[in-house]
């Protein structure tokens, strides 16, 4: 059986490697993006399905959930983010709402379009990409809201594995600080090492841990 993995923000950066990878492991994959034609032109370099996907906008999410009712999901990897530094108690109410659908609620979206039909069939593999930032094993995230949106979604990842049941494995990473757009060129790690992880919890074997935070393949305590 080949399994059918969804990206979003597939189109540059870690998301166009974990595509890459996915599909270089035999996985039917769909690239979503924000803007249709950037998803067109990745896809069509990897061999993938390029599908539009705004996960800030509910009807963006419902729409694509509709065009692909007759492909089963079997893995999801929210992958888009929006990176908002600025402090907690500086930053506008419009860019930290935003922050949140994009970081946060728009995983919600994604996983309640298609973690149902993974628990239904018996198999399904979710990984929220996170980042250090939003670790909260004692002191509050930093980096303002970006952090606090990204901390959101570690407890999002726990309260989805709950309810999904033991066949889907769902879980969160931080790729590191990455040279792509976001992380900028001076970043240590390549985007080959930030997709690692995800590429491997996305391929988990049935045995492979749920409801974890992970870095370098590496259980992180909460």
């Amino acid at each position: 059986m080949t399994r059918t993995a969804l990206v979003t923000g597939g189109n540059r950066g870690i998301g166009y490697e974990v595509c890459r990878e996915l599909r270089e492991a035999g996985l039917d994959v769909v690239l979503t993006a924000r803007d249709a034609r950037a998803a067109e032109s990745a896809a069509a370099e990897l061999g993938a399905r390029p599908e539009q996907l705004d996960v800030s906008d509910p009807e963006s999410v419902a729409g694509c959930a509709r065009r692909l009712a007759d492909v089963e999901i079997d893995v999801l990897v929210n992958n888009a983010g929006l990176y908002t530094t600025t402090s907690l108690l500086g930053v506008n109410e419009e860019d930290m709402l935003e922050t949140l659908q994009v970081n946060f609620i728009g995983a919600w979206r994604t996983s309640r379009a298609w973690v149902p039909g993974m628990r239904q069939r018996g198999y399904g593999r979710v990984v929220n990409v996170a980042t250090g930032y939003g670790d909260t094993p004692a002191d509050p995230p930093r980096m303002g809201a970006y952090g606090l949106a990204k901390a959101c979604l570690n407890m999002l990842t726990r309260a989805i594995a709950k309810e999904a049941g033991d066949a889907v494995k769902v879980n969160s990473m931080s790729p590191g600080w990455v040279a792509t757009r976001m992380g900028g060129a001076g970043a240590p790690r390549s985007v080959e090492e930030g997709a690692d992880t995800a590429v491997w919890l996305a391929t988990l074997p049935d045995d492979g841990p749920t409801g974890g935070y992970f870095y370098e393949r590496r259980r992180i305590p909460w």
